[in-house]
This record gives structure tokens, sequence and C-alpha cells, in this order.
């Protein structure tokens, strides 16, 4: 691995510095970028998201999917964690935090807020830090990769139903537009651009 990856805890935790540093002391930056958004999507947030996930959506070789049924065990344990157990689990815990552990701490408009966060990461897996786990792992990266794209193409399902689902029990709402854009944008998206270079 290069610099960059070797170090990559470093340069998350100085990330999240950063940003609280920007948003305490200069908040005309957080306000100023809050213009840019569609349907409650950051633009300036999707460009950098996208920086980070396209390198990597590049990398799933969607022909693989062909050598899923040789070893499935991994791929159901993958797919039940990843849609029947994780999102419920980020919302009991983040429900269980927000509204009961501080709920004398946090305004209850801000524990939804945070509660939304919770359900919306739980419910995506993440694509980039999965090869990064497996790397480091010493990992099997073919199965990976069917892992991936596998995991890639459930969430064009499954994603906006969950959420819907969860954030509705705890009394949020966002707008299925917020939902489907972000799908688009992030999945639907880069997926296309990954068959579009896919060799014929």
């Amino acid at each position: 691995m290069g610099f960059f990856e070797k170090n990559l805890t470093v340069w998350v935790v100085l990330c999240m510095v950063a940003g609280v540093l920007i948003g305490r002391f200069l908040p005309v930056v957080p306000d100023f970028l809050s213009r840019f958004e569609y349907a409650n999507v950051s633009i300036p947030i999707a460009v950098l998201i996208w920086l980070m996930i396209y390198p990597m959506m590049m990398k799933v070789d969607f022909t693989s999917l062909k050598n899923v049924r040789k070893e499935p065990q991994g791929l159901y344990l993958t797919w039940v964690v990843n849609w029947l157990i994780k999102p419920f689990t980020m919302f009991g815990l983040a429900a269980f935090f927000f509204f009961v552990v501080f709920k004398a701490l946090i305004p209850e408009e801000l524990a939804k807020d945070y509660l939304a966060g919770a359900v919306i990461l739980g419910a995506a897996p993440c694509t980039a830090m999965v090869f990064v786990w497996s790397h480091l792992t010493r990992g099997n990266p073919a199965y990976t990769v069917v892992q991936v794209a596998t995991n890639d193409l459930i969430i064009l399902v499954a994603f906006v139903p969950i959420v819907v689902f969860l954030l509705g029990i705890g009394g949020v709402t966002i707008p299925w537009s917020t939902l489907v854009l972000s799908v688009g944008l992030f999945v639907v998206i880069p997926l296309a651009g990954e068959f579009s270079h896919a060799p014929r």
C-alpha cells in the first residue's frame, strides 16, 4: 500500500477534526455550502463522495456474478448481515442512545437528525472500504468483488424501502425524492459508468 492508504486512519481523524473546527469557528463556510443543494442533497458533498467512490466502483467486475453459485455461504452471510441485521441494529442503538441515554442532553429534533444519519449509514454498505478491508486482511480479491457487486445491485431495490420504514418508526420523514436521488447519484450512475467501461 502507498503512503496515503497506510495512514488512512490519520486522514479520517484529521478530516473529522477539521470539520468540527470549521463548523465551530467558521460557520460561514457550511452556511455558504448549504445553499447548493437539490432535493435536500448537498451538491458539494455529492461531488466529494463521487471522488471517493467512483474510482472504487470502476474496480467492480460484474462479470464475476457468474461465480455466485460456487461459494454461496459467504454471500448469504453478507446479505443477511447487510440487509436484515445491520440497518435494524443501527436503528435500535441510535434510538436507545439518542432518545434514552442522552435524552436530557440532546434536543428531540437534533436526536431525530442523528437517528436519520445512523439509519442511512446502517442501510448503505460501503463499497470503497470493503476493498480496503479485504486487502488489509489478505482476503480473496475475486470473492470480494462478487460480494461488492451483489450488494451494489441489492442496494438499488432495498435501500430506500428500509430507510423509509425505519425512519417512519422513529418519527422522521425524509422525502422519497431525496432517497431516490441519492441512490441514483451514488449507485446507479457509478454502476452505469462501470458497465460502460466493461470489456465487451
